[in-house]
């Protein structure tokens, strides 16, 4: 198959595990805005988080370094202190940090961002010494959010990961190398996403408006309903520069006609066989019993798509017993946020073991000594 990326030298993260007093902090940047947990080295889970409504700003050079710190180090420092203010006197530091912040310390920082592959050359670029500079920090990893969603879902076993929503992307790995499969936007792919279930339900609508074959009466009243004439739908949609949430937010009437409407019901098969070639086309094969890297197979569902619940799970399930026979199927352990804070974890114990790689999880070269292979990202389906 075809590689993304060209290989390169890599290199493990330097010095020992961090001390047991040290804090890590976990960050999640979507469109809904910032989220960031603060967690302590040694103890998993988190001691506190704290959301930032603003979504961090993108623009011609990409994700806004600058506007995601404005945002981030007040929050980050808050929550230091309230924990430190909270802590035993035996174990907070009289020592003052870099940056002005006292009686903590920061043994790692792990930030996924929606956009961070493609969007995020100004936060690989900048963040690191933003965080030795504020925060005296010196670990730092910066993930795409499908890899914070795989952290949290999987954590750091081989195993696949579907993160479902608006859109929809699948990834995977072997621990060697990640593979992709669709999110590529409503227009090109995303196939079985929230946006895909509801564009298909509004056409099947539109369709028993026109007495076309294939049209559900049962979804035209549901497009009454929600957007009221059918003839006036195209005006109320095209113009919007969020198409593919107005799209998605069909998709919830979908799955409550399924029970009764077949056409609704065909929708979600439809939806459910692309979901599982998506997760079968980079889910790893399972290891031989004398290999490396543990059992494969295991797929991972995460997102509000799948809150549709058993008229999408039902026949998702089915689709991939068809086509990965023996994987065992889950619900996500835990969100992205969930997922840097354990890959900030990972890094501050000096194991992380999900692949690194130049845009989907990059770990400054600086921190690091000696030699491992950098990964590439497959977005083709790997050759039997």
């Amino acid at each position: 198959m075809t590689h993304a990326a060209p290989a390169a030298t890599h290199a493990v993260p330097t010095g020992g595990p961090a001390g047991s007093g040290a804090y890590v902090l976990g960050v999640d940047s979507g469109g809904s805005g910032l989220r960031v947990a603060l967690g302590r080295v040694g103890e998993p889970g988190p001691l506190a988080t704290t959301v930032c409504a603003e979504p961090v700003r993108t623009g011609p050079g990409g994700i806004d370094a600058g506007h995601l710190l404005d945002q981030l180090l007040p929050a980050a420092r808050e929550l230091l202190e309230r924990a430190s203010a909270a802590a035993s006197a035996e174990a907070r530091s009289d020592a003052p940090r870099p940056g002005g912040t006292s009686a903590y310390e920061v043994a790692a920082v792990a930030i996924g961002a929606a956009g961070m592959a493609t969007l995020g050359e100004r936060l690989r670029a900048e963040l690191p010494g933003a965080f030795a500079d504020a925060l005296g920090v010196r670990r730092v990893a910066l993930a795409a959010d499908a890899v914070t969603a795989y952290a949290g879902a999987v954590g750091q076993r081989p195993g696949a990961v579907v993160a479902g929503g608006t859109g929809m992307i699948a990834l995977g790995t072997d621990l060697k190398e990640w593979h992709r499969a669709d999110g590529w936007g409503h227009l090109l792919g995303d196939s079985g996403g929230g946006a895909w279930i509801g564009r298909a339900g509004l056409d099947a609508a539109m369709r028993a408006h026109d007495g076309r074959r294939g049209g559900s009466a049962a979804l035209l009243e549901r497009l009454r309903a929600v957007f009221g004439a059918a003839e006036a739908l195209p005006g109320l949609l095209y113009p919007r520069s969020d198409r593919p949430a107005v799209l998605a937010s069909f998709a919830p009437e979908v799955a409550a006609c399924a029970g009764a409407d077949p056409v609704a019901a065909g929708i979600l098969r439809q939806a459910a066989g692309h979901i599982a070639e998506a997760a079968a086309a980079v889910c790893p094969a399972p290891a031989e019993p004398d290999g490396e890297g543990g059992e494969g197979g295991e797929v991972a569902l995460t997102g509000g798509l799948f809150r549709m619940g058993e008229p999408l799970i039902a026949p998702l399930r089915e689709e991939l017993a068809r086509l990965l026979p023996g994987a065992g199927v889950t619900t996500a352990t835990g969100d992205p946020l969930t997922g840097a804070l354990r890959i900030a974890h990972a890094l501050a114990a000096g194991d992380l073991r999900l692949p690194r790689h130049p845009t989907m999880l990059f770990v400054p070269r600086e921190q690091e000594t000696g030699q491992r292979e950098e990964t590439a990202v497959h977005s083709e389906p790997r050759s039997e």
